[in-house]
């Protein structure tokens, strides 16, 4: 976790995550300071939600993960996303909201067409199939 991160509870955080400086993660789905009857809200009138971010996915620098969403496994987002829905294993996302651009392997770096619906990691030579847009290691090559 890096400088300035806000991280709220109920945020769950798996091994080998990345938190970028600046990262903000929300907690509450419909912020309000206030009822509609113009009292002010106590810890009991929300229920806080949170923000999960698996094993090996990294979050870029100032970008924002509005709660509940989920970060996959090994997903990258990159800096200054704003992500409102959940993020697939392996997955690159951008944007405002963010949006997959590619798949990226346990490297981090985006991997290289091997054929229809495989990829394969310029770095570390690993295998990866595409099926009903979710990625998964696959065994040897193609």
């Amino acid at each position: 976790m890096q400088n300035y991160a806000a991280i709220y509870e109920p945020a769950r955080l798996e091994e080998g995550a990345f938190v970028g400086p600046a990262v903000i993660f929300t907690n509450d789905f419909y912020p309000r300071a206030i009822s509609p009857e113009g009292v002010p809200k106590r810890a009991g009138d929300w229920t806080p939600v949170g923000v999960t971010v698996r094993r090996g996915a990294s979050i870029g620098a100032r970008s924002v993960c509005v709660a509940p969403v989920t970060i996959g496994r090994w997903a990258l987002v990159a800096a200054g996303s704003v992500v409102t829905r959940d993020v697939p294993d392996f997955a690159l996302v951008a944007g405002a909201p963010a949006r997959r651009l590619k798949w990226v392997g346990r490297a981090g770096v985006p991997l290289e067409p091997a054929g229809e619906y495989r990829f394969v990691c310029p770095q570390t030579g690993e295998h990866y199939a595409e099926q009903d847009g979710t990625l998964s290691m696959s065994e040897g090559a193609p």
